[in-house]
């Protein structure tokens, strides 16, 4: 591993994957009616008690603020190499855009022909539906970072009043959507760019980042704001209802992990330099995104797929239906070894000869737009198996658009064919090419 490696971020990534995959197979509970219709059921999310649990496992602000981190640390080294902002776009984009475009045309594909072999239209949505929900946070993490080097440049000029400007917006979002709803959908990237902010500050450390006591001031007074506004009924206090579209609450969490992440990492360091650890959050880091993207449709085809069979169906929060969780999460994983090493080689850099030169800025501008209108529109009228195929072409020609990424941007440090050979993709759980 890479001597500039930060171990405390490749830890917090495999955390919050680990939790975000665990927490989504004891969520998923599909049910088939006596009538023949079928729907699913967000057992974890329907219940009272776990409601102040997930205000503690809500892990999603941590995502971006890591991102911030080694994204702001990316954006910088990039500019010494001679790049630019169009180039970050390039990088950024064909890292996330190349295995989700691959996902897509195999869901499109798999569940057309499952409709074509009879199975009913409803299974059908139903299975749409689920699988693609890991599609909205690559969507709101790719928007967060494709805005990262304008951002970057406000937080060197004016790093607070860039955060505060972020947060009056998102206030001001959230004033107006009860007159207007869909504006809500604006926080997608107000809000996660605000979060993602918070990792700039960290990554800066030095002067902008408080010391020990206000860090624990910070967890404790954002969560005490957090709880006066569930109080007062401005928000719900249930953190997956407030996740999508996201509000204010996701902000305040992303303070108080931003915050825990900086308090405690003397502690997280030693524990992420244990060799055995380290080892294995390498090997799982080097396909995170793939088993991001991956996990839930495989668990939403596992349960389609029960759902056709005479197999024990308990209902969802009965004793039998918990004891069966480890083995649901058992399949997923057998399910996913597999398709990791299928499917994760797309993770690697794909680059190009170190006389190949940097993609226009049309090139790029017409990728991020061709991407997002499926994204936008699946957000806004929720996906169906047609748009499942859209998104897949979608994706699929943004990548032609965007083409590989020159040697010289991501490798060596003077012109091209300077530097040394392009090394192996180092062993972490940063999504950052």
């Amino acid at each position: 591993m890479r001597p500039d490696r930060d171990l405390v971020i490749d830890l917090a990534r495999f955390f919050c994957l680990a939790l975000v995959v665990v927490s989504h197979t004891m969520m998923v509970s599909p049910v088939l009616h006596p009538d023949g219709t079928a729907t699913s059921d967000n057992t974890l999310g329907n219940q009272r008690w776990f409601e102040p649990v997930v205000w503690v496992l809500q892990v999603m602000p941590l995502f971006f603020v890591a991102g911030g981190i080694t994204g702001l640390q990316s954006w910088r080294r990039l500019r010494a190499r001679g790049g630019n902002t169009f180039d970050y776009m390039q990088a950024r984009m064909l890292r996330l855009i190349r295995p989700a475009a691959v996902l897509l045309a195999i869901m499109f594909t798999g569940l057309w022909a499952a409709r074509l072999a009879g199975v009913d239209p409803q299974v059908i949505q139903l299975l749409v539906s689920g699988a693609g929900m890991p599609l909205w946070f690559l969507a709101a993490y790719l928007a967060a970072q494709l805005n990262l080097p304008f951002l970057a440049r406000l937080h060197a000029r004016a790093p607070w009043l860039t955060l505060a400007g972020l947060t009056s917006l998102v206030v001001t979002v959230d004033c107006l959507r009860g007159m207007m709803p869909m504006l809500a959908y604006l926080n997608m990237v107000f809000l996660w760019c605000a979060v993602q902010q918070l990792g700039f500050f960290l990554a800066d450390g030095g002067p902008l980042v408080p010391g020990r006591i206000a860090l624990a001031g910070i967890i404790l007074g954002s969560n005490l704001v957090l709880g006066l506004l569930v109080w007062l009924g401005l928000y719900s206090g249930n953190m997956l209802v407030n996740l999508n579209p996201p509000n204010l609450t996701l902000l305040l969490l992303g303070f108080s992990q931003a915050a825990a992440l900086q308090l405690f990492r003397p502690v997280l360091a030693r524990i992420a330099s244990l060799v055995p650890l380290r080892r294995f959050i390498g090997l799982a880091g080097r396909r995170s995104m793939t088993v991001y993207l991956w996990h839930l449709p495989l668990l939403a085809a596992l349960s389609g797929l029960l759902l056709l069979t005479d197999f024990p169906q308990p209902a969802g929060g009965t004793a039998a239906w918990w004891w069966g969780r480890p083995l649901v999460l058992l399949a997923v994983i057998g399910l996913l070894l597999p398709v990791v090493a299928l499917f994760g080689r797309l993770e690697e850099r794909p680059t190009s000869a170190g006389t190949a030169r940097s993609r226009p800025a049309a090139a790029v501008v017409t990728a991020a737009v061709v991407v997002f209108v499926p994204v936008a529109d699946a957000a806004l009228s929720g996906l169906t198996l047609g748009l499942l195929g859209g998104g897949a072409a979608c994706f699929a020609l943004a990548v032609l658009l965007l083409g590989r990424i020159p040697v010289r941007l991501v490798a060596g440090q003077g012109p091209a064919g300077s530097g040394p050979p392009l090394p192996r993709p180092p062993l972490s759980a940063n999504v950052e090419p």
